[in-house]
C-alpha cells in the first residue's frame, strides 16, 4: 500500500507542474511572438534506505522546461512598426538589466529618447550587439534584411537615410533554452552571433505558438487524471485499513 500511495503522490506533483506550465501558456496566447512551453519529460530516480535499493521509482526534474519552435500566425497588421521572421530565426534583444537572448516578438517602438523597444520593453540590438538608437523621424522602412531607412523628422520630406541593421540570426546547432526569466538563451553558451539569414517582414506581426483549443482539452484530461489518482490513494487508504483489521487479535 505504501509504495501505491507513493507513486499517486509522485504522479500528483507531476500533474502540478503540466498545470502550472498549461497556466503559462494560456496567459500568454495572446503575447506576440510567445513560445508554447514544453512538459519536462523528467527522469526516473530509485530511493535508498538503509544501504539496500527501493523498489520506488520517482521522476524528477531534469533541466529546464524545452519550448516548442513551431511558427506562430503570421498577422498583417500594416503597421511599419510591426515587423515579424518569416520562417526560420530570431531577433537580438536586450532585457533591462539583464543578459541578451533572442526573440521572436516583433512588436516596436520608438522611445523619446530614440531607443527601439519591443512589446516588452527589450532593446533590439544591431549586428554589434548595441541597442539601436534613432533620431527624431517621419516615417520608416525595414527592408528583408532587416536594415532600417527612415525619413528624418528634420529632413525635407521624401529624403531616406539609411540606418542600423536589426540583428537577426538562424542559430544552426545550437539547442535554445528558456531560462528562469522566461527569455531564450544558448543553453548557458554564448549566443549565436548575428548573420542576417532571417527574413524580415514589415507590416506583420507574428502571435504566439499556444494552441488554446489543444490546451483547454489537455487540461481535461490532467484533471481527470488528477482525480483518478486521488481515487487511487482512498483505495489505497481504505485496503490499508481493511489490512489492519485483519490483524488486529479478537476480543
Amino acid at each position: 500500500m505504501d509504495r501505491l500511495i507513493h507513486t499517486a503522490l509522485n504522479s500528483l506533483a507531476n500533474l502540478r507542474d503540466t498545470r502550472v506550465i498549461q497556466a503559462q501558456n494560456l496567459a500568454n496566447q495572446t503575447v506576440p511572438g510567445f513560445r508554447r512551453d514544453l512538459t519536462n519529460e523528467g527522469d526516473a530516480r530509485f530511493l535508498k534506505a538503509m544501504d539496500a535499493a527501493s523498489a520506488r521509482a520517482f521522476q524528477t526534474e531534469r533541466g529546464p522546461h524545452l519550448f516548442s519552435s513551431a511558427p506562430g500566425l503570421l498577422n498583417q497588421t500594416g503597421e511599419p512598426m510591426d515587423v515579424a521572421i518569416a520562417e526560420e530565426g530570431w531577433f537580438f534583444v536586450q532585457p533591462e538589466g539583464g543578459e541578451p537572448a533572442l526573440s521572436r516578438r516583433g512588436d516596436l517602438r520608438l522611445t523619446a529618447d530614440g531607443r527601439l523597444l519591443n512589446g516588452a520593453g527589450e532593446a533590439m540590438l544591431d549586428p554589434a550587439m548595441q541597442p539601436i538608437e534613432l533620431p527624431p523621424v517621419r516615417a520608416l522602412i525595414v527592408d528583408e534584411t532587416g536594415r532600417i531607412l527612415y525619413e528624418p523628422q528634420d529632413g525635407p520630406p521624401g529624403q531616406q537615410v539609411e540606418g542600423p541593421l536589426i540583428a537577426t540570426t538562424i542559430p544552426d546547432g545550437v539547442t535554445l533554452r528558456k531560462d528562469p526569466d522566461g527569455r531564450i538563451r544558448a543553453g548557458g553558451e554564448p549566443l549565436p552571433t548575428p548573420d542576417q539569414r532571417a527574413r524580415v517582414l514589415q507590416g506583420v506581426l507574428e502571435g504566439s505558438n499556444v494552441n488554446t483549443m489543444e490546451e483547454l482539452v489537455s487540461s481535461i484530461e490532467l484533471q481527470r487524471t488528477f482525480e483518478l489518482n486521488l481515487r487511487m490513494i482512498s483505495s489505497a487508504k481504505e485496503l490499508d485499513e481493511s489490512g489492519a483489521r485483519l490483524l488486529r487479535p479478537p476480543e
